[in-house]
Order: structure tokens, then C-alpha cells, then sequence
């Protein structure tokens, strides 16, 4: 295969995304599992060489964490200001993800794995692809919502719709991170993404 697009990954000299791309699905799977990375199973081969890449970067090429907690919240930032969550369970590919807590900011490259809490970007990005807020019918507790997800207008007749209002409310009651791709490595748009609670493995 001529052209390899080698490393992709930025400051990051020991990871070669052309050498994970190489290696066969049930190998990165194994990789993924061995950096806990969850929801490897689901992943695509494209999505699962991100998400190892990421895990492998480590601590080369990121930057210290901020300390928390500008008291400003812009707009539909939700209450951490957009601000990614951190806990005793964060996986290792939200520790990698590019934080994004405005509309204004960018993926860094193409397929980089991004994470926010940040209200106006999720809806942003779900209305982008024709998404719709929704929970798991069956996994309600109570009056409360169940399972969330986002609706691309598929078959699964396990989704029920909900409002923003419903979603983001039960998104900030749970204390979850959104983490997702805008577009895949080779630039075509991505619909990834998951949510992570930082002080459960279950969100």
C-alpha cells in the first residue's frame, strides 16, 4: 500500500497509528481492553486505532490539567462550563480526548477524539447529524430517565425520545462526560460517541 499516511498523531513519536492500523481488528481489541478502553467491542477498526492511539500517547504531548473552575458559565456551557469531569473511574481515552468547552474550539486534527460537557456543543453536533435526544425504554428508575442516548433515526424501537431539557438535566444529574469524534481520519463525519460517568465503570 503505497502512500501510508504514517504517524497521525501529533508530539506523539512513539505511536505510529500506521502500525495499529495494520494489526487485525481482534488484536486492536485486545489492545483497547488491555488500556481499558470501554466500548471497544462496539468500535469500528478506524475508531478502535484512535482510541489505542490516544491511550498510548499517555502523558507525551498533553498538557498539565487546569486547575477547576472558572466561576464563569457562558450560555448553555451546563454547569461545569463545558468542562470534561474527572473521577476515580475516568478511562484512560478521556484523559487523552481534546477538552472542548465552547463552540468555538476545534478538533485538533481529523479523528481526534474530543470530550465535553458543554451543552451547546453536544446538541450542536447531534442536530449536525440529525440527532435526537433519547433514553433506553425499560431502564427508567422511577420518574427518572433511563439509559441516554442520541437518535440518528435508525430502526431501534427501544429508543424514546426525549427533550434537551430531560437529557442535559439527566447528563449533568449523573455527572457524565460526552466524549465522540467529529469527523473520522479520513475526514468523513463521524456519528461516535459515548458517555462516560467518571466515578462509575457503568454511566
Amino acid at each position: 500500500m503505497s502512500n501510508e499516511p504514517g504517524n497521525q498523531t501529533p508530539n506523539t513519536p512513539d505511536v505510529s497509528e500506521t502500525e495499529l492500523r495494520n494489526m487485525k481488528v481482534d488484536e486492536l481489541r485486545q489492545e483497547a481492553k488491555d488500556e481499558n478502553i470501554a466500548g471497544a467491542s462496539g468500535m469500528r477498526k478506524e475508531e478502535l486505532v484512535q482510541e489505542v492511539a490516544n491511550a498510548r500517547s499517555r502523558d507525551t504531548g498533553r498538557d498539565g490539567d487546569e486547575a477547576a473552575g472558572s466561576e464563569t458559565e457562558d450560555l448553555g456551557a451546563g454547569p461545569e462550563g463545558g468542562k470534561v469531569r474527572y473521577g476515580d473511574a475516568s478511562s484512560k481515552s478521556l484523559k487523552y480526548s481534546q477538552e472542548i468547552t465552547s463552540t468555538e474550539d476545534e478538533a485538533e486534527r481529523e479523528g481526534r477524539s474530543l470530550a465535553t460537557t458543554h451543552h451547546e456543543v453536544i446538541r450542536q453536533w447531534a442536530e449536525e447529524r440529525a440527532g435526537v435526544p433519547a433514553t433506553v425504554e425499560g431502564t427508567e428508575h422511577g420518574d427518572h430517565l433511563g439509559v441516554l442516548r442520541i437518535d440518528f433515526g435508525g430502526d431501534d424501537s427501544n429508543l424514546r425520545k426525549v427533550t434537551w431539557e430531560e437529557w442535559f438535566d439527566t447528563f449533568d444529574a449523573r455527572r457524565l462526560n460526552f466524549i465522540y469524534q467529529e469527523q473520522r481520519s479520513d475526514g468523513s463525519q463521524s456519528n461516535f460517541f459515548r458517555l462516560e460517568n467518571p466515578e462509575r465503570e457503568d454511566a
